[in-house]
């Protein structure tokens, strides 16, 4: 998912690389994008139909920042798009029904026989498939918030070790933190547990011909990974505590940790992108949501409605969300440049 900072920050490696003028979009390369606007918004940016004349919330006196001025850079180039191809297609969706429910969601126009629909696939119905019958019991769980993925997997592992007669084992590391605000002394009588050094994971479809040393076939090392990162915590301590302004307050944490986490449940965020072959899907949604892809992303991971199963009972409302006014404003921009591009290449659309 590429965002307005992704987006400046590659248009500058291309003019450096190309050694052009900065005002050159892309360096003079042609640059050619993919995507749908009503999928999730990139994590930790701003999406690329951002529009800067709609008013915020924010004081509007306020300076803006060198990254607020590289998004608005960014979006400039979005704007200077000057040919667009639609594609109509569809590649996934075989089911034609199923294909006109999704239609209507992605612009909230559901009506109510779309909701009866797919209250039909919900767990416990005479025509939805036990979910510990194959393949449903291979099938991810897609939710939307991470407490609810973490719950789901925490009882998914249990029973999956209980299945095998194995008792579950938790390997955790506590971040170590170092700073110049906070004693590093430990206690003589300090005791320390050594942690694993790898994991051992088995992929059966791994393509791998020959053993690795003293492994068996199609067994790979999984290695502890470490990251070290700083936080300032200075507007988070208490005012008659806060040091003297010679007296930094970042703390330097140190993480060490396995890079494997349980996927029998994955947010919906995750599943962006893929066709899956059978997805369990939980549309109960936060009150305040008002993101279009919460449903639409999830449902539209399969082929057909019989490879969907909804987790719960959920809220008509979720059927409802529309897009936001910026994404209804760049697509039908986009749809005007779509227009004149056939007209300009009729031969090839």
């Amino acid at each position: 998912m590429v965002g307005l900072t992704l987006l400046a920050k590659l248009n500058r490696i291309i003019c450096a690389a190309k050694h052009t003028d900065p005002q050159v979009p892309f360096g003079g390369v042609n640059v050619i994008f993919f995507g749908d606007y009503l999928q999730y918004r990139p994590v930790y940016d701003v999406p690329l139909h951002t529009d800067f004349t709609l008013p915020v919330k924010s004081k509007s006196n306020k300076i803006a920042t060198e990254k607020q001025i590289q998004q608005r850079v960014a979006r400039s180039l979005i704007l200077q798009i000057n040919c667009v191809v639609k594609l109509t297609q569809q590649m996934r969706t075989e089911d034609l029904r199923y294909l006109q429910l999704l239609e209507r969601l992605r612009h909230g126009e559901c009506n109510y026989d779309d909701y009866e629909l797919l209250l039909t696939r919900i767990v416990g119905q005479s025509s939805v498939p036990l979910l510990s019958d194959s393949p449903w019991n291979k099938a991810p769980i897609l939710v939307f918030r991470n407490e609810i993925r973490t719950q789901l997997n925490h009882k998914a592992v249990s029973h999956k070790a209980q299945q095998m007669g194995q008792t579950p084992i938790l390997v955790y590391q506590e971040d170590s933190v170092s700073t110049d605000i906070i004693s590093e002394e430990f206690s003589k009588n300090a005791r320390y547990v050594y942690r694993p050094l790898y994991a051992l994971v088995e992929i059966s479809k791994s393509k791998i011909e020959c053993n690795l040393e003293q492994l068996q076939s199609k067994l790979i090392p999984i290695p502890v990974m470490e990251q070290t990162f700083r936080v300032d915590i200075g507007d988070t301590l208490p005012k008659d505590t806060k040091p003297k302004s010679n007296r930094k307050t970042l703390l330097s944490i140190k993480r060490r940790a396995l890079p494997l986490v349980p996927a029998y449940c994955i947010t919906t965020h995750k599943s962006q992108g893929q066709t899956l072959n059978k997805v369990v899907v939980d549309l109960k949604l936060p009150n305040e949501t008002d993101d279009i892809a919460a449903a639409y992303v999830p449902l539209s991971r399969v082929k057909l409605l019989t490879d969907v199963v909804i987790l719960r009972y959920f809220d008509y409302k979720v059927l409802l969300i529309k897009p936001s006014k910026s994404q209804l404003t760049e697509i039908g921009r986009l749809d005007k440049l779509y227009l004149e591009t056939q007209t300009r290449f009729p031969e090839w659309l």
